[in-house]
């Protein structure tokens, strides 16, 4: 094996053991148990014989109600899971239902409205169930009234595409949407509701993770408003977005429900695993290779090019005696320069490999934690000191191919692709470089 493809496999290594600790299914597992016929979630004993529904959203919602549905059997009466297109498992007692991600469509609207009548049919002396994971809010878009789909889905693409961060992006979503921002807990008008969050937000707000169904939403419609504004997409919204959040600005509207609100008083949540399980994960595995592991951030955030050329600089800066990696966690952003195809995680590795051109020895490997990156049918990508060389070799320039936000075109000439198709996790994204010995 080559020692870009060496480098490559110890960094893939490392990435499937962060999965691992991640997985959703195991995440419940670890946090939901019956026994003797006393079933627990958490600390928290659950009144005998209440019978449960359940509502899954998000990319690894189909593992974690397999194992939900396994673990409570017969006192789970009903259960709804909400996921990506090709991230469905196949369940016993849940419908589910595949949905579109980024981007809402019909199927979204549909299963929103499933998920508001099941929270609605959940009756006092009975537990919600929601097991949330990221991409719930696209997969659960329900448009409030005086909206349609269509104003969610061109406002969700104008932000994506001038780089909004996903809290300002959910801060946008829980003033146009019918499940978000503690809506749904809302409709659940005496259910008690146990909440496990598998998260992919900065800080694991839980607020913010899937739009906050459950929980309340401390946002306004003023920093709506500041976050189209501030993205320079007010003058390109929907009419009636505009209208709706205007009329919010003045008040006309009702804001969502706040803290203090009664409904969230029945709220219990629990955090199952974060983007930093994952890099704890990575750090263990490295160390029981005999590595030194260094965590840079688990709040890596901004553009992601800029990202990109930081990390690798900062790798060709290191050189010790024994293998060092690296290890960054968190969601960049791309702001759309050009009409090529790929993902942060491909956009952060490209500019890492332009960064890296000609320097041995350093190697990153950028990727989503749930298996897709942007609009593409890869995880991220594998970059190294020739990356740019094996473009050329192929007839792919790199700087042409970062300025046209073409990472995927390029990584699929050169080679340096990965695919692993859906996790069964997301806790946004992992960044691993490794420094050979000097």
């Amino acid at each position: 094996m080559s020692r870009a493809g060496s480098a490559r496999a110890e960094l893939e290594a490392v990435f499937r053991a962060a999965l691992a600790a991640v997985e959703g299914g195991a995440c419940v597992r670890r946090v939901v148990r019956c026994s003797d016929g006393e079933l627990r979630i958490g600390d928290r004993l659950q009144p005998p014989g209440a019978r449960l529904r359940l509502l899954a959203a998000g990319k690894a919602a189909a593992p974690m109600a397999r194992a939900f549905e396994q673990i409570a059997g017969p006192r789970l009466v009903e259960g709804l899971v909400v996921t990506k297109d090709g991230h469905g498992l196949p369940l016993e007692r849940c419908r589910l239902r595949e949905t579109g991600h980024p981007v809402p469509d019909a199927r979204s609207e549909q299963a929103g409205r499933e998920a508001l009548g099941l929270a609605e049919r959940a009756g006092p002396d009975e537990v919600l169930v929601v097991l949330l994971s990221g991409g719930a809010s696209a997969l659960l878009a329900c448009p409030l009234d005086g909206l349609r789909l269509a104003d969610l889905r061109v406002t969700t693409s104008l932000l994506l595409g001038a780089g909004a961060a996903i809290h300002e992006l959910n801060t946008v979503r829980k003033h146009l949407g019918d499940v978000v921002g503690g809506r749904l807990a809302q409709q659940a008008r005496g259910a008690r509701i146990e909440l496990l969050v598998l998260s992919d937000v900065p800080g694991d707000r839980l607020d913010v993770a899937g739009s906050g169904p459950c929980m309340p939403d401390p946002t306004t419609f003023a920093e709506a408003w500041a976050v189209v504004e501030g993205r320079g997409v007010a003058g390109q919204l929907p009419p009636a977005v505009r209208s709706h959040l205007e009329a919010g600005l003045r008040g006309e509207r009702a804001e969502s429900p706040k803290p203090g609100h009664p409904a969230f008083g029945r709220v219990t949540a629990t955090i199952l695993a974060s983007n930093r399980t994952a890099l704890e994960a990575a750090r263990r595995h490295a160390l029981g290779r005999g590595w030194r592991a260094c965590l840079v951030t688990g709040d890596l955030a901004g553009e992601a090019r800029v990202a990109g050329r930081r990390l690798a600089a900062l790798g060709r800066s290191l050189r010790e005696r024994r293998p060092v990696l690296l290890l960054a966690g968190g969601e960049t952003t791309v702001r759309l320069r050009g009409a090529g195809r790929g993902g942060r995680s491909q956009e952060l590795a490209l500019a890492a490999a332009i960064e890296l051109a000609q320097s041995p020895g350093v190697a990153l490997l950028a990727a989503g934690t749930d298996g897709s990156d942007g609009p593409t049918d890869a995880a991220g990508a594998f970059a190294d000191g020739a990356s740019v060389a094996r473009g050329r070799a192929r007839g792919v320039d790199a700087r042409s191919a970062l300025a046209r936000n073409d990472s995927h075109a390029f990584f699929a000439a050169e080679g340096g692709l990965l695919r692993t198709g859906p996790t069964g996790t997301n806790v946004m994204d992992l960044v691993l470089l490794l420094v050979a010995p000097e």
